[in-house]
This record gives structure tokens, sequence and C-alpha cells, in this order.
């Protein structure tokens, strides 16, 4: 048993029922659909289930302490080096929920003590440690929450309230993990390359540099297959994820990418079903209220039902449910992350808030939902006016 770890099973329980009965983010007429369909999703599933799947992908690091720990010894670095003003600004979240009252106005948020300390009540999002008796960090690993978790900055800039699924653009992983002190300079050169709300997550199995911008994981329930790429389902992606990049003790094979990962124990299989129920309950946030000209995006959903619906299918989805992919030339988008996977194409990229998450595309190359339109408008000779354009992305912006 780790220490600092007592939240109660009934605690979990309380707050996995409130977040599939009510939801953590607020919503809006507009998310009807996505809230039917995640309750289509997650009915008949138990509390338990869904506050275990909670649990996971807030908490469980499926044993990557191993190479966090043992072979990047990122644990000294953060003991030694890390204040909480560095770690805000490299994108690491704190949960204000777990900060006693008053905290923050008596501790120095430029010494690593601090850091440390907040690892040991764990309110940093997405990383767990263990701390001793003389408040040394001895094990160090990181979940799920890390780069698919935000706060709401309800206290101050990186510091609110735990937002599930939302992607953490702010989050500079490769930064992190150039700081440690066992990679050559080439390697961190290429992690420090990434910058913020960006990762690759098959550099380290071909040695190719294409980061992609971290996806929300929420809006799931009726997304077949969650990567860009569409080389399978969801919990085909946790399982890799898990595996692969966090480094956890478990099961990965797929023959198409020569991967054959094995431990024993598994660490990561058994807990798939739990953690896919939980994302699948994460409902996608509403538009903020005054955030779109709605008489527009009346106009806007014309334009977009002629010019985008055959292949978001149903207003906001992907044709990619019906087995389609897409090759870069036909959308007009850099193939070279594409050649790096199994289908060598992308799939559609279901419509899930995009208000919320800039920048867009897999490589983050558009950086407003109006480059996004001008770029369709010129690759697939849409022939839109200035005016439907904007329309357009009125409409964007309401799903």
């Amino acid at each position: 048993m780790r220490p600092c770890r007592t939240r109660s099973f009934a605690w979990f329980a309380s707050t996995a029922a409130l977040l599939a009965g009510c939801g953590m983010i607020s919503k809006s007429p507009r998310d009807t659909a996505t809230r039917d369909e995640n309750r289509s999703a997650t009915r008949g599933t138990s509390p338990a289930l869904l506050a275990e799947g909670l649990r996971v992908f807030r908490f469980d690091t499926f044993g990557d302490e191993q190479l966090w720990t043992d072979t990047l010894r990122l644990h000294e670095v953060v003991e030694h080096n890390v204040d909480p003003v560095t770690a805000l600004k490299v994108g690491l979240k704190v949960d204000a929920d777990v900060l006693p009252s008053g905290i923050l106005d008596t501790v120095d948020l430029k010494s690593p003590a601090t850091t440390v300390a907040l690892l040991k009540m764990n309110a940093v999002v997405g990383i767990q440690a263990t701390v001793d008796s003389n408040n040394h960090i001895t094990r160090l690993g990181v979940t799920c929450a890390l780069c698919h978790s935000t706060v709401d900055n309800s206290v101050m800039p990186g510091i609110g309230h735990r937002q599930d699924g939302w992607p953490n653009r702010d989050l500079n992983v490769g930064a992190i993990i150039s700081l440690s002190p066992v990679l050559a300079a080439d390697q961190k050169a290429v992690y420090a390359s990434w910058g913020p709300g960006k990762y690759d997550p098959r550099y380290n199995q071909d040695g190719k540099n294409t980061p992609l911008v971290i996806p929300p994981a929420y809006g799931l329930s009726q997304v077949r297959n969650e990567t860009y790429t569409a080389e399978g389902p969801i919990s085909y992606w946790n399982a890799y994820v898990a595996v692969t990049q966090m480094g956890g003790q478990g099961n990965f094979s797929d023959p198409r990418l020569g991967i054959a990962v094995t431990h024993s124990p598994d660490l990561v299989t058994p807990k798939l079903a739990a953690l896919r129920a939980y994302q699948h309950s994460l409902p996608t946030p509403s538009t903020p209220s005054g955030s779109v000209d709605a008489a527009a995006a009346t106009r806007g959903r014309v334009v977009f039902d002629r010019s985008c619906g055959s292949c978001h299918i149903g207003g906001s989805g992907t044709d990619n449910n019906n087995g389609k992919l897409h090759a870069p030339l036909e959308t007009g988008v850099d193939g070279t992350y594409a050649a790096r996977t199994a289908n060598k194409a992308y799939r559609t990229t279901p419509l899930r808030a995009l208000w919320q998450h800039a920048p867009y595309f897999h490589d983050g190359s558009a950086a407003t939902l109006a480059d996004v339109v001008a770029h369709y408008n010129r690759a697939r000779t849409l022939g839109l006016t200035a005016d439907q354009q904007r329309e357009l992305v009125e409409y964007l912006k309401s799903l």
C-alpha cells in the first residue's frame, strides 16, 4: 500500500455517480444528442465499474514507475529542481479540491519542497508519487489524467477543479521528459521540440519525430476508433499508450506495427473495461453562453450539411464508424505521421467541443476554426464565400 493515498471507495463511487448522472461539466441544449449517447453507452454500467474507471483514469500508473523512476530518474529532478511555479509553467495542474484551505497563502511556491508536499497530498493532476517520512520522493509515475485532464483555473491559472477528458493543451510533456539526466543530447532536443499540448506516440518506437496534438477524451461513447489514424478502438489505444508510452507493466501486441510487449503480472489489461466505461461517461463540454452568433450558426449548419456532412456523418460524427479512411492527399494535410502508422491514412475526426481545444488537425497546423474552414475551402474546392466561411465557423463553435 502506498502512503498518502487514502481516498475511500465510497468517495470514488459517489464521484463517479455524480459524473455519470449530471456531469462535472455544464451542458447546453446543443449537447442533447451527446448526453443521450453517453447515457446509452453507460446504461447498465454499475456504479462500481464507473468508480473503478475513475480511479484508474486519475490515479493508476499501471506500474509505470519503472520508467519514470528507475529509468528516467525524474523523481530526483522533481524533488530537487521543480518548484510549483516551474511545474505550472510546463503545464502541470493542481487539484484545488485536495488542497487544505488557505495553503497557497502560506507556502513558498518557488521551493521544490512545496512540490513534494503537493505530491504527498496527491494534488498534482496525473502524477502519483510515494513520499517517505523524510519527504523524499521514492517512486514517481504518471496516469491517464496527466494528458487528458485539466482544471478550470478557479483558484489561479493551473489550479482549480478537475475537468476529466479535457486535453491538457498547456502540458509540455517533451520538456518534462527532457529533464531526465539519463537522456542523450539528441534525445533531449527531440523532446524539447514538441512544445505545449503535443506528444509523439511513435518516437520511442520508430525514432521519427512528428508530434501530435493531444486529443480530448470526452464524448467517446459513439466513436469506434479513438486515434487519428484509426488503428483500433478505445481500449486498443488505452493499452498502446499505457504499455508503450507510459511504461506500464502490461501486455500489448500489434503485428502491423511490429510491437509485442508482455509482462507478468499484466497490470493493464484487467483495467481496460473500467477505464473505457469511465471515458464513455464523460460528456462533451457545452459551448459557453453568448460565445456563438446563433443566427449565423443556423446558416452555417446548412453550409456544413452541404459541404462537410458526407464525412462528418450526423452533424458531428465520423464516417470512420463505417470503416472509411482518407488519404492525406484527399484532405490536404501532411501525411508524414500517417506513413508511420498501420493504416497509412487518417480518419475523419469527430467534432467535439471544438471551441475548447485549439489548435486543430492532428499536427496542430490550424490555429483557429477559421483556419480549418479556409484550409478545406482550398483543399476540397468548396467555393465558399467569406460570409459562408464565417457562418460555418459559428456553427462549428456550437458543436
